[in-house]
C-alpha cells in the first residue's frame, strides 16, 4: 500500500520539497498525511483521515509497507492517459466542468493551455515557469505547492455527454455526429438513487491523484484558473484512502466499513484482461477518437455507518461474502493469512444445506462469473463530508471504474446489485456521472483531445 513519507532533506527549488521523500518502513503508529485534517474545497468539507500501518519484523505479510516514493513522476504523454492503470495514489481530487465559451476554439485553445500545464504540473513544475517574475502581475502558479515534489500526480482527462449535445439536442460545437451511442444515451438510472443534479455529469471531468493531497488540489485548482471564462467548475470531490489496488505490488485497502476491497480487480499487469475489457479499440464505436481510452463511470455512494456498526460480525461478514479480517471468501475454512484473500470463491460450497456464500452476498451478486463475464478496472476512493445534520458522519465510496463499454461492463452489474444485493441495504447513491476518457497525449499532439477537437 502506497503512503506518503515526509522525513529527510531536500531542496527548496520548485522540483523539491524542505522534507524530501525517501522509501522506508513505517509503523501502525505513524500516522501519516500529505495534507492532514479537513480538507475545504468549493465550500465542501473533506475530511483527509491520516492513515497508518503496520511495521516491524515479526514476518506477518501485512507489516514492513514502504512509504510511497514523492519523487516519483508520471509523464503526461503517452498511448494512454496516466491515472487509469497508474498504481493507485493514496489522494484523489476530482472536478467536473461545464463550457460556457460557445466557440469550439475557445474549446480548443483551453485544451492547449490545460495540456501545457498539466504536463508541467506532473513533472513536478510551477505552473508558467518563473511565478514571480512580474511583481506587478498576479503570480502565473498560485504556489501551494511550490517546493513539492511531483508526487505521483497524475492528470486525467474525460468528457461527458453534454459536451458533444445539450439539453435541449443542440449540437454545441459541431461535434454531435462524433457522439458514440454510449454518450448519446447517456448514463440510465438505477434502483437506491438520490442523485443529485448539482454534484452529477458535466461537460467536462478532470481526475487529479497524488501521494500528497496538497499536490492533487493545487493541480485542479491550476487548470480551473486557466479555464475562467472558457468553463466552470461544476463539482468537485476529494478522496482519500484509495478503496483498490490497480497493480499487483499493492495491498488491498480497505473501505470505510472495514473490509478488504477490489480483491478481484485487474490490475496494470493483466494485460490481455485490460485489452478485452478496458481500452477502446479502433473497431469500436467512435474508435476513430476514443481508441487508446476508456469510459469511467462515476458514483458517489454514501454509507450507512451507524446502522453498519450496529451489525454483528457475522452479519457483516454474510453481507459482502469474506472474512472481515483476512478478506478471505466464506468458503475459506479458518483463514489465517493474507494469501488467503486470494483463494478463489467456492460459490457451490455450502454446510447444513445452506451456501457458505449467501445468494445475495455482494461477492456473488457482482462476480463476473454470475455477469456474463463483465470485468471492469475500479479506482475508487472514501470520503467523508462531516456530519449530515442528524449526528450522522455524511462519508462513504467515491466509486470510479472504468470499462470498455459500459453497456456490457458495468450497466448490467449495477442493476444486478440494486435487485439483489444484500450490501443496497446500507447504501444510497447520490451522484452520478458518465466521462469519455480520452486516449493518450501523443507526442506531438499540441492539445488534450487532439483527436476529437482537430
Amino acid at each position: 500500500m502506497s503512503e506518503p513519507h515526509l522525513s529527510g532533506k531536500g531542496s527548496d527549488a520548485p522540483g523539491g520539497r524542505p522534507d524530501s521523500p525517501g522509501a522506508r518502513p513505517l509503523g501502525r503508529r505513524h500516522l501519516l498525511g500529505a495534507a492532514g485534517g479537513a480538507l475545504l474545497v468549493g465550500g465542501a468539507a473533506g475530511a483527509l483521515a491520516t492513515r497508518a500501518l503496520d511495521g516491524g519484523a515479526d514476518g506477518d505479510a501485512e507489516e514492513g509497507v514502504l512509504a510511497a516514493d514523492l519523487s516519483r513522476s508520471y509523464p503526461l504523454r503517452g498511448e494512454h492517459q496516466a491515472g487509469i492503470v497508474t498504481p493507485a495514489q493514496d489522494y484523489l481530487f476530482t472536478a467536473a466542468f461545464d463550457v460556457t465559451a460557445t466557440d469550439i476554439e475557445a474549446l480548443r485553445d483551453l485544451m492547449s493551455r490545460w495540456c501545457v500545464a498539466a504536463e508541467q504540473m506532473c513533472a513536478g513544475e510551477l505552473v508558467g515557469g518563473e511565478p514571480l517574475e512580474n511583481p506587478h502581475a498576479p503570480p502565473r502558479d498560485t504556489g501551494e505547492a511550490w517546493g513539492y515534489p511531483p508526487s505521483s500526480l497524475t492528470l486525467t482527462f474525460g468528457v461527458g455527454p453534454s459536451l458533444f449535445v445539450d439539453a435541449a439536442g443542440s449540437d454545441r460545437f459541431g461535434l454531435a455526429a462524433k457522439a458514440t451511442p454510449v454518450l448519446r444515451a447517456g448514463m440510465p438510472r438505477f434502483g437506491n438513487e438520490a442523485l443529485r443534479a448539482e454534484s452529477s455529469d458535466g461537460d467536462m471531468m478532470i481526475q487529479a491523484c497524488a501521494d500528497d493531497a496538497q499536490v492533487a488540489i493545487h493541480a485542479i485548482r491550476a487548470l480551473a484558473r486557466i479555464g475562467f471564462g472558457t468553463a466552470a467548475m461544476r463539482w468537485t470531490r476529494a478522496g482519500y484512502g484509495r478503496t483498490s489496488s490497480t497493480s499487483a505490488a499493492q495491498e488491498t485497502p480497505r473501505n470505510l466499513f472495514g473490509f478488504k476491497d477490489g480483491t478481484a480487480n485487474p490490475r496494470a499487469e493483466d494485460t490481455d484482461v485490460l485489452a478485452e475489457h478496458l481500452w477502446v479499440a479502433p473497431e469500436d464505436e467512435g474508435g476513430d477518437w476514443l481508441a487508446g481510452g476508456t469510459y469511467m463511470a462515476l458514483r458517489t455512494i454514501r454509507m450507512h455507518l451507524e446502522t453498519w456498526d450496529r451489525e454483528s460480525l457475522q452479519a457483516q461478514e454474510a453481507v459482502i461474502g469474506r472474512d472481515k479480517r483476512w478478506g478471505a471468501p466464506l468458503s475459506v475454512p479458518a483463514p489465517a493469512q493474507t494469501a488467503d484473500e486470494f483463494a478463489e470463491p467456492d460459490f457451490h460450497a455450502s454446510e447444513g444445506g445452506r451456501p457458505l456464500i449467501a445468494d445475495d452476498a455482494h461477492i456473488r451478486v457482482v462476480a463476473p462469473e454470475h455477469n456474463e463475464g463483465a470485468r471492469m478496472l475500479r479506482r475508487g476512493y472514501n470520503y467523508t463530508d462531516g456530519a449530515d445534520g442528524l449526528g450522522k458522519l455524511d462519508g462513504g465510496l467515491f466509486f470510479v471504474a472504468c470499462m470498455r463499454d459500459p453497456r456490457t461492463g458495468f450497466y448490467p452489474v449495477l442493476e444486478r446489485m440494486t435487485q439483489s444485493d444484500a450490501l443496497t441495504e446500507y447504501l444510497q447513491h447520490v451522484a452520478s456521472g458518465l466521462f469519455a476518457i480520452l486516449p493518450g497525449i501523443g507526442s506531438a499532439d499540441t492539445m488534450i483531445g487532439q483527436k476529437l477537437l482537430a
